[in-house]
């Protein structure tokens, strides 16, 4: 009989995505002038960061509902993200490959985030 293998956290794309995108972020950040990492890089980093912190935290609760409300939590983090990517490429801040690496994971986020509250309404009961 197999022995059957339990889900980890690094099993989740949305987190794998999530994480590293908060890694890529960072480092684009750490660069950038006082004003700017003051004004707008540390509130971009927080966002980013809660991405994955809220999609970890969700991975370890066991109720639904409890797991969902996290999930949506990196959700809006998200969007929020959009926000400051946006500013950060109109002030000048992100050269545009690296604008248009962070829009393109930020894109794939809502599916990958909307399918773990899928499985997550679909396989545990209230």
């Amino acid at each position: 009989m197999q022995e059957r293998k339990h889900l980890q956290l690094n099993d989740l794309e949305a987190y794998k995505v999530a994480f590293a995108l908060s890694n890529f972020v960072w480092f684009r950040i750490e660069q950038w002038d006082y004003f700017a990492k003051k004004s707008i890089g540390i509130q971009f980093v927080t966002a980013v960061d809660s991405v994955s912190a809220n999609i970890a935290e969700g991975f370890s609760r066991n109720g639904k509902k409890d797991k969902i409300n996290f999930y949506r939590y990196a959700r809006g983090s998200v969007y929020e993200c959009l926000d400051w990517n946006e500013k950060s490429r109109v002030r000048k801040l992100l050269v545009q490959q690296d604008y248009d690496h962070i829009f393109v994971a930020l894109q794939k986020l809502p599916k990958l985030i909307n399918g773990l509250i899928k499985v997550t309404n679909d396989n545990l009961s209230d």
